[in-house]
């Protein structure tokens, strides 16, 4: 019996806790049976947000941007480490943590700004998706923003075939998006010398308000709140076992899982901004913000009379996939937080109802134009959100006596408490610039 059932305390993700089992025998057999949560933690660097934020950044500044997607990425491994070590070594995840740990005013503080980052997250996602669909089918906005519900019947049908499911399918969409990037990339032929530079910080981007807004929106893109509730409960799928040495092992495992996963992402997240850099601040279109217009300038640009076409199919797998972690987020956070509990189609229509019915209203009043404004806006919310998750996870996982003895090295708990100091410095800055009007959104 698990620890957190012989206290008699509702597992997270209950329909599917510990229901993987673990291979016997060597490390890649293990290794084989963690490989999965790591990839849906990976989708958020892909998601509609993720897009409209490095296509806003490449075409105006060029490659300068890429250093913060490559410090992103940084973060994202320290903290999902931080995550999933949470959900092994206390059998909690990070909203049960925040429930048992804090008192009922800062508990409900806690939850409005997880549902914040989830409606936030969501609208992103669903605008993305409804865009690929106008995109690729000529099908109105309002119609393919409604459609997302349907992911919610999906996500529930797949769980039921079991959750190793759910995975196969994020996987297969994440390599579709990795080689329609890789097609596009090589027709874009970067220039290599100014791509390596770009990967250095450069100090541009803390004296150009709008640089900093869109570096903001890429950290918010890429390392999302939503996340961290994610990845501390999906670990918990694995029935890795109670002793010290099983959960130190599934520790081990499960930080290869998602550091792996998350340097694919890289890749990906990367070459969006390097596309857009290539394709349009190369040859002087440095306003393209929308993904229209990415679109409809992609294969006049690259010469590839397919390469708008791949562009939309992978923004299509990229809404789906991150329509699929954003929900099983809020299930997370909504039964963590509140301990609220109802039969779990529903849940999930509510948790998706909630983040469409902003959309709705936002495409109805942009239109098609504006929802890039809508979308960097949304990732910038995101990344306000970020402190409220990473605050707890960086103090949980310090704890001794909730981690039971496998509380995170000293190393790490630094470097994380570095990022959300980091993060917290940015995201007042911003707020700065917003109230003197060096930025209008």
């Amino acid at each position: 019996m698990s620890d957190h059932n012989a206290k008699g305390l509702m597992p997270s993700l209950p329909e599917v806790n510990r229901s993987i089992r673990i291979a016997d025998g060597g490390f890649w057999r293990r290794m084989a049976s963690f490989l999965g949560p790591g990839y849906l933690v990976a989708v958020g660097y892909m998601d509609p947000g993720n897009w409209a934020t490095s296509i806003a950044g490449g075409s105006a500044f060029g490659y300068t941007l890429l250093s913060i997607v490559v410090m992103s990425n940084f973060m994202a491994i320290i903290l999902q480490a931080l995550s999933l070590r949470l959900g092994i070594a206390s059998g909690r995840d990070l909203a049960q943590a925040c429930f048992d740990a804090y008192g009922r005013k800062v508990r409900w503080f806690l939850w409005l700004m997880a549902e914040l980052a989830i409606i936030a997250t969501d609208l992103a996602e669903v605008i993305g998706t409804a865009i690929a669909l106008n995109l690729l089918f000529g099908m109105p906005m309002e119609i393919g923003v409604i459609l997302t519900l349907a992911d919610v019947f999906l996500i529930f049908w797949l769980q039921g075939k079991g959750f190793r499911k759910v995975e196969a399918v994020i996987v297969a969409l994440t390599l579709v998006i990795a080689v329609c990037f890789i097609v596009q990339i090589i027709y874009a032929d970067p220039v290599w010398g100014d791509l390596l530079a770009g990967i250095v910080p450069q100090r541009d981007i803390l004296e150009s308000p709008m640089m900093l807004y869109l570096a903001l929106g890429i950290i918010g893109a890429t390392v999302m709140p939503h996340n961290l509730y994610l990845h501390s409960a999906i670990i918990q799928t694995r029935n890795y076992g109670d002793s010290d040495a099983e959960k130190r092992d599934a520790i081990r495992l499960g930080t290869i899982d998602s550091t792996v996963a998350l340097m694919f992402a890289l890749f990906i997240n990367g070459a969006i901004l390097v596309l857009a850099a290539a394709a349009f601040h190369g040859t002087g279109r440095t306003e393209v913000a929308e993904i229209q217009e990415a679109y409809a300038l992609l294969s006049p640009i690259l010469g590839l009379g397919i390469a708008s076409t791949l562009f939309a199919v992978a923004l299509l797998a990229s809404g789906l996939n991150s329509t699929v972690t954003a929900t099983l987020a809020g299930q997370i956070i909504m039964e963590g937080f509140i301990q609220f509990r109802m039969p779990a189609w529903a849940r999930r229509l509510v948790t998706r109802g909630i983040a469409v019915v902003p959309a709705v209203i936002a495409v109805f009043i942009f239109g098609d134009s504006g929802t890039a404004r809508l979308l960097v806006l949304s990732q910038v919310v995101l990344s306000l959100q970020l402190p409220f998750a990473v605050v707890p996870l960086v103090i949980f996982t310090a704890n001794r006596k909730l981690m039971k003895g496998l509380q995170a090295p000293r190393w790490m708990t630094v470097t994380a408490a570095l990022i959300a100091l980091v993060v917290i410095i940015l995201n007042m800055k911003l707020l700065y610039d917003v109230a003197t009007g060096a930025i209008s959104i």
